[in-house]
């Protein structure tokens, strides 16, 4: 696999591409410092061997605290013939090991191996990636969308290649709304996905959206995982009275529990996780500071009850202020049950 792309990589005009379509070669540099954009390229690159070849070994380095010859070791042919994917991450801090090692190998990669190195910027290690894109090993280019145009095309090609549609003031509408991180506009675009039967409009992306109401949605969703009851009722039913709709309020109690239920086995520093799980690593941190006051069967109960209310909210129930009280009652109290 590697060899036979790393050769047709080698043999064309430039060998920068995006980060939509980046393929595994023997070597692949992620640079750039627009964090999303290199996670998603790393998955994207791990999710196709692993397609390929389900029984890959995935091993991890820190090129700043790298051991001369853990590449090696790394990369070497198994007893069983295994192909290998190595993530070699924070190489804008590579020691001076790390980067003998690295220039050693691109002269002689292994023909089942897959390197990523994943470069956040800075002038660190240029003699490496200049001898990655000497050698033609396809380069992604991860940085910051700082043009709203740039923003909407991102938006549009997320709903292209989910298979859906968005219009092209729903679109303007949602960079308006959550366009300055980039992680949250990706969040968005999913949410949307999820919840929308046809074409996303501005009206849509207002009632997710719109400043007021997610705002305060997620002020009732932190009152209840912080298991303070009073406030979060009082907070819903400020929001609800004020023309709130409830569908976003549930909606932000169920990407808080997403981020709980996903850090809560996790293991290793914030960013390492936030990396695993394609989170922003203060999100993490939030989230690791939450979890302390849950027990898993409380943080089950608090799920059930959020899938129950989105269902109730979304049609299924004919009181769906109810079912949104319902919730936050039920997190509230799960959460302080530790």
């Amino acid at each position: 696999m590697a060899a036979a792309q790393s050769t047709k990589s080698r043999t064309t005009a430039s060998n920068v591409v995006s980060w939509r379509d980046v393929n595994p070669a023997g070597v692949v540099l992620v640079g750039g410092p627009e964090e999303y954009l290199g996670i998603r390229a790393m998955d994207r690159i791990r999710a196709q061997v692993r397609a390929a070849y389900p029984d890959v070994e995935v091993s991890r380095l820190a090129a700043g605290s790298y051991e001369a010859g853990t590449l090696a070791m790394n990369v070497s042919p198994s007893l069983f013939g295994e192909h290998k994917l190595i993530e070699a991450e924070g190489v804008e801090s590579m020691n001076d090991a790390f980067l003998a090692d690295a220039l050693a190998y691109l002269s002689h990669p292994e023909p089942d191996a897959v390197l990523v190195l994943r470069h956040a910027g800075g002038v660190r290690g240029k003699k490496l990636l200049d001898a990655v894109k000497a050698g033609g090993w396809p380069v992604v280019d991860c940085q910051p969308l700082k043009k709203d145009a740039d923003k909407s095309a991102f938006v549009t090609a997320e709903f292209r290649a989910a298979g859906r549609k968005i219009t092209s003031d729903g679109v303007q509408t949602l960079v308006n709304a959550v366009g300055a991180n980039l992680s949250e506009l990706a969040a968005a675009c999913s949410q949307l996905m999820a919840d929308a039967t046809g074409a996303v409009t501005p009206e849509l992306v207002d009632r997710y959206y719109g400043g007021r109401i997610e705002a305060t949605a997620f002020k009732v969703a932190d009152a209840a995982m912080a298991g303070n009851g009073p406030l979060a009722l009082s907070t819903l039913r400020h929001a609800l009275a004020t023309g709130a709709d409830p569908v976003p309020l549930v909606a932000a109690l169920a990407a808080k529990l997403r981020s709980l239920a996903k850090v809560a086995g996790a293991r290793g520093s914030s960013a390492q996780i936030a990396r695993e799980l394609g989170m922003q690593p203060w999100l993490v941190e939030q989230a690791q500071r939450d979890v302390r006051r849950w027990t898993p069967d409380g943080l089950v109960r608090a799920i059930q009850a959020t899938a129950e209310a989105d269902a109730q909210v979304k049609g299924l129930s004919r009181d769906p202020v109810y079912a949104v009280e319902h919730a936050v009652t039920v997190i509230a109290t799960s959460a302080q049950g530790h």
